[in-house]
């Protein structure tokens, strides 16, 4: 009816919605798209299997509450301890070293960008920040060992020097290698953020502190949670930089940032060389602290999820 209507008045009929065969294409890019799910989900199975399997085995060995309790890692020695309490330690006062570094470094960059910087500066700079993202993390370890901590120890007093390779200069370079990360993706989240909002308050005479602090900062939130503790997941599990610029020690609990402490990826990347028997029980300790380092980052992005979903702000 309404065809022929169209015609006796001269308007020319809506085409028609060809109802055949979905096209081959769009078949291939969602048979992509699904095997690409299904690698992901598949790599994280396999990842979680190759630690769980090794990890068992050697609870079968060693206990769980000598592991969580004792303070002496030493597999490698004579005399063998199997707690991983001095490589968690020391892999999270490396950790909250790069932390203290990066966030206000992060975020003071982030707002430069997103607020005060001009679309010539901010075109220049974002570029320059992501490519220190890409530099190699030897390079950042090598830059610790021969140039930070040299100068550490000159402005350090004189009673107490800092040791070759501490945890300090390993927090100062994991700290820098992390800037970029939380920089780029908090000031995505800035610019994310409504231009109505800005205009709203500055319309309210506020200044543009005011506007950067008090109204983007809460409005982006969620996206700078998320940058932060992307950030904190990079320097969780950064191997390079403590290997070459922390140390192996690992005999003890160290709490003094300038000794030099083993962290835990640093012990997986000394201990798996290649020197230890397979089917060894110290071979299975890079699994035991591995699974250990695993656990951490997913309880990490458990949390990470959920403070994004509480502070997450909607805008239409």
């Amino acid at each position: 009816m309404t065809s022929t209507s169209q015609k006796v008045a001269g308007i020319p009929a809506a085409p028609s919605v060809r109802r055949g065969r979905p096209r081959l294409g769009e078949k291939a890019i969602e048979a992509l798209l699904v095997l690409a799910a299904i690698v992901s989900v598949a790599t994280t199975v396999g990842i979680v299997i190759s630690l769980a399997v090794p990890t068992v085995e050697f609870f079968g060995t060693v206990s769980l509450g000598e592991f969580v309790t004792e303070t002496l890692w030493t597999p490698l020695f004579a005399e063998k301890h199997y707690g991983v309490l001095p490589l968690l330690v020391a892999t999270l006062i490396v950790t909250a070293i790069a932390v203290t570094i990066a966030i206000p470094v992060g975020l003071g960059s982030a707002i430069y960008l997103s607020e005060y910087a001009g679309n010539r500066t901010r075109a220049f700079l974002k570029p320059i920040l992501e490519i220190l993202a890409g530099i190699p993390t030897v390079v950042y370890g090598f830059f610790a060992l021969l140039a930070v901590n040299p100068w550490l120890r000159d402005i350090w007093p004189s009673q107490t020097k800092p040791e070759f390779q501490n945890m300090l200069v390993a927090g100062i370079a994991m700290g820098l290698m992390i800037v970029p990360t939380v920089a780029s993706l908090a000031e995505d989240a800035m610019t994310a953020v409504p231009r109505s909002l800005r205009e709203g308050a500055y319309a309210l005479a506020s200044t543009k502190m005011q506007v950067s602090t008090r109204v983007v900062l809460p409005a982006a939130l969620s996206g700078i949670v998320a940058a932060i503790v992307l950030g904190i997941s990079r320097a969780l599990g950064e191997t390079m930089i403590v290997t070459i610029a922390a140390g192996l020690k690992t005999d003890g609990i160290i709490v003094n940032p300038i000794d030099g402490a083993a962290t835990m990826t640093a012990y997986i990347a000394g201990a798996g060389q290649g020197d230890l028997p397979v089917d060894s029980l110290d071979y299975l300790t890079i699994f035991a602290v591995g699974s250990t380092l695993f656990l951490f980052t997913l309880a990490l992005n458990a949390l990470s999820i959920r403070m994004v979903r509480r502070f997450r702000e909607v805008y239409e």
